[in-house]
């Protein structure tokens, strides 16, 4: 650990292990030494060091344990090469399919992920829920850029985690507004009404501890609509 941690350091001068060139040759202490480098660029890839290896081999007339060795080194280095590949292919795979849930119904997301067409439906009753921030207008006047977009951000965080509670479906944001359903993509019955009713009164409960960081003597206030159809 103490090693790894001056290694990790790269303090001046650069902790490196000692050579002895009265057991090694020059030229392969040399070799040793370009393998370490500070600069990545300045070390030799696995093909240019296997080039050296044979060539000391032959000219010292060793045994193939090291070629052997150094092919075994090659193997595991591409092998953990294709690992780290395939890791980060999966973590920005994870990351797209994540952006696509936000975006689409996760019914309508599952249809594309699996490359099927996505039809149109029809829903007969569902409700909508559309509200936005009372006096917004002046509000955003009297405020910085960055003010804005951090009351937003903290408003709706705020109900995004208010909203999980409840069978909706969150449409959209646009500016201060705020557009939930319930009874799409998912039919829930008769019940969408009520889970929609449900969670505008939790909204109302949340906005009345919720504070401005600007402006924290203000307090917010939603004009909520409602609609069945």
């Amino acid at each position: 650990a103490e090693i790894v941690q001056k290694v990790q350091n790269s303090q001046k001068p650069f902790f490196r292990p000692s050579i002895d060139i009265g057991v090694h040759s020059e030229e392969l202490a040399v070799l040793m030494e370009r393998c370490w480098a500070q600069e990545p660029a300045e070390r030799p890839d696995f093909s240019q060091i296997k080039i050296f290896i044979r060539r000391f081999n032959k000219r010292e007339g060793s045994t193939s344990i090291l070629d052997n060795l150094l092919s075994r080194m090659e193997q595991y280095a591409n092998n953990l090469e294709k690992l780290v590949e395939e890791q980060a292919y999966l973590e920005e795979k994870r990351k797209a399919e994540n952006l696509l849930y936000h975006i689409l119904p996760h019914s309508v997301a599952e249809q594309l992920k699996c490359r099927e067409t996505v039809r149109a439906e029809a829903f007969d009753s569902v409700t909508i829920y559309f509200s936005d921030i009372v006096g917004s207008t002046a509000l955003s006047a009297e405020s910085t850029p960055m003010q804005v977009v951090t009351l937003l951000n903290d408003l709706y965080t705020c109900f995004d985690a208010i909203i999980d509670n409840f069978d909706v479906y969150k449409v959209e944001t646009i500016g201060d507004a705020y557009m939930v359903v319930s009874g799409l993509p998912v039919h829930t019955g008769k019940l969408h009404a009520h889970e929609i009713i449900r969670m505008a009164l939790a909204l109302l409960e949340a906005i009345k501890t919720f504070k401005i960081r600007h402006r924290p003597n203000n307090q917010l206030c939603l004009c909520i609509s409602v609609h069945t159809g």
